[in-house]
């Protein structure tokens, strides 16, 4: 028997009524914001991500040569798409640009619960806009969109890697913009909390090991925005601008008027992402009930545009939401809360059954188009059991209404409307808009 791909799933009518309210959601909320959906190719060409992605997505990727000998690949991610896209199809539209995007990616890695080998995106880019209120238009559309969406207790945790790369500069340690530079890899090891490394590195370019003390300290800060009190103290006794700090102090306070209040929103001065394009503010959202896998979205200002001859739009900003993890982390929350819906409006609405008994089907087609053109759910019986069986059908199928409709009906012009919900049945005109009263 041919079973589906590892690291793929099937999603079968109540998955997808869930998947679509929350693709729904995220989509009116992205408008609602100004931002305008675009979609590129499932596969590109094979250079767009080797030269653009880090090493760790080159290893994963699904490539392969069509029958032109031209190699190409599954994309792995969407932000690089999307950026060739602005470049061929958007270099004159009017900017800045506010874009969404959502679908499938696809990396070769190892499968487990969160993480697929098919999985989905959901993200937006703010493109040919920068500073700190294009920051917090971005992070508030994040927050709004989680918030609506019914997820509790998640933790945003925001940062600038300026303040990072204005300390690690500060004390000597060379940026030539190479990924195995000394600050690309003290920011690495700051990403992942290696005080050890860091103080490894730091002694092999004769910097004194009292900056990781101070770095410490800076990480140490838990709070929100008067935590950048104690982090401007630390800055100073290094010699260290406050630039960086000052922008990440108006974007928090612009957030404050943009947003709904998260659950909890911690200012992490040693958030890096982990990715050498971040410019300034970066972010992340993570759901405690997730474990290991509980980060369910990312991002911040980058300069990625540069790379395909569009130097004036850098920096832009944007995040990605990790759409399955974000559902997973909501059906652990309904299930611990006892929350019937996971995603506000997955319950499909009220249908209807159409029930021919012992009359030809075709005699009633007219009020099914009618009905149908009302708006209604209406599907027409096509079992040809008895009413019996065909209640208990419609029962089991999640119906609300069953319409029957037999000879004498015809005749009479009437019909039988019964509510399998709270078990009522009544006579009306056999006519469409007699039977939408009761539906």
């Amino acid at each position: 028997m041919v079973q589906r791909p590892r690291g793929t799933r099937d999603f079968i009518p109540t998955k997808m009524n869930r998947r679509l309210a929350f693709e729904n959601l995220l989509e009116s909320k992205a408008v609602s914001h100004g931002f305008r959906r675009v979609q590129t190719p499932i596969f590109e060409s094979l250079d767009l991500f080797t030269a653009k992605s880090g090493p760790g997505v080159v290893k994963q990727l699904y490539a392969f040569e069509d029958k032109s000998g031209r190699s190409l690949t599954l994309r792995p991610e969407l932000t690089a798409p999307v950026m060739r896209m602005i470049s061929e199809e958007m270099r004159s539209s009017p900017k800045p640009l506010r874009l969404s995007y959502f679908g499938q990616c696809f990396r070769y890695e190892e499968s487990k619960k969160g993480r697929y080998r098919e999985f989905f995106q959901y993200g937006v880019e703010l493109i040919g806009a920068s500073g700190p209120l294009a920051e917090a238009e971005v992070v508030s559309l994040a927050i709004d969109m989680l918030d609506s969406c019914g997820l509790v207790d998640y933790e945003v945790r925001i940062g600038h890697v300026g303040v990072l790369r204005d300390i690690l500069t500060g004390l000597g340690l060379a940026s030539d913009g190479a990924p195995e530079a000394p600050v690309a890899s003290a920011m690495r090891l700051l990403d992942k909390g290696d005080w050890d490394g860091l103080t490894e590195l730091f002694a092999a370019n004769g910097i004194d090991s009292s900056a990781s003390d101070e770095l410490k300290r800076l990480a140490s800060l838990d709070g929100g925005i008067e935590t950048l009190e104690s982090a401007k103290e630390i800055l100073d006794k290094l010699g260290i601008s406050h630039e960086s700090l000052d922008e990440l102090r108006l974007l928090l306070s612009s957030l404050e008027s943009l947003a709904p209040t998260p659950p909890s929103l911690k200012v992490n001065l040693c958030v890096a992402r982990g990715l050498d394009y971040y410019t300034g503010m970066v972010f992340e959202v993570n759901v405690a009930e997730l474990g290991g896998e509980g980060q369910v979205l990312g991002g911040g200002s980058y300069k990625l545009l540069h790379l395909f001859g569009l130097e004036d739009l850098d920096p832009s900003c944007g995040f990605g939401l990790g759409f399955d993890r974000v559902l997973l982390a909501l059906e652990a929350q309904a299930e611990r809360i006892g929350r019937k819906e996971v995603v506000p409006g997955e319950t499909p609405p009220p249908s209807t059954l159409i029930l021919p008994f012992k009359v030809d089907p075709t005699s009633v087609l007219g009020i099914v188009k009618e009905l149908r053109d009302m708006g209604k759910s209406v599907e027409l019986d096509l079992r040809g059991k008895n009413i019996g069986k065909s209640l208990d059908w419609a029962s089991k199928n999640g119906f609300t209404t069953v319409v029957i409709v037999g000879p004498q009906d015809l005749e009479t012009g009437q019909c039988s409307v019964k509510n399998l919900v709270s078990g009522e049945q009544n006579n009306c005109s056999l006519s469409s808009s007699s039977i939408a009263d009761f539906l």
